[in-house]
């Protein structure tokens, strides 16, 4: 009887230990951050043509993920408005002004996830909220997101969202450039 008692207990702390193994693992995401050859950007287009693209040269960014556990994931970035480089330099100046990003007044861009949503094929919707001239929206980016196949440190992402530039306070069509602003988020995470 005793020795029966003996395994039943071995056999229960080898399933107690199993499974605290199997939960610690899962539940612990990787920190990950935007390796400097991402771009974090936009373009604006007017009938069918990009009139303006641009990129933000400094951006601070973080995603913790878990491949496993994606709806627990959570990123955020914060882009710096002055580091802002355009494709139209006769158009530096109503970009950075008043009509635009204001970029003396708002020196800065945010997005914050609120949940990120599976959906097949390495494929993820991921919801927050982007804070622009100081009003914050809610906004889905479309991601992919997917291991490199020859660095498990990295993760391939792409992800863009539109926009109505006038619901963040930026004036409506100015000087024909269009009402519809995408972001894209694109590039590789890393992990240390």
């Amino acid at each position: 009887m005793q020795l029966n008692q003996k395994r039943l207990n071995q056999k229960i702390a080898k399933a107690v230990i199993f499974s605290t193994a199997v939960l610690s693992t899962s539940a612990f995401a990787t920190n990950w951050t935007l390796t400097p050859s991402s771009r974090v950007g936009f373009n604006i287009d007017s009938m069918g043509i990009s009139i303006v693209k641009g990129q933000f040269k400094r951006v601070q960014s973080s995603l913790n993920f878990d491949v496993k556990a994606p709806q627990k994931a959570s990123t955020e970035f914060v882009m710096d408005v002055n580091s802002l480089s355009i494709n139209k330099s006769s158009l530096k100046n109503m970009i950075f002004g008043e009509d635009l990003f204001y970029a003396a007044k708002y020196p800065s861009v945010s997005f914050k996830s609120t949940s990120f949503k599976a959906l097949s094929n390495n494929k993820y919707q991921i919801i927050g909220n982007l804070t622009l001239r100081n009003v914050t929206k809610s906004v889905i980016f479309d991601a992919t997101i997917k291991p490199n196949t020859s660095n498990p440190k990295l993760l391939d992402f792409n992800s863009s969202t539109t926009i109505n530039r006038s619901d963040f306070g930026m004036k409506k069509a100015v000087g024909g450039v269009g009402e519809k602003v995408n972001i894209q988020v694109n590039g590789q995470w890393k992990t240390q």
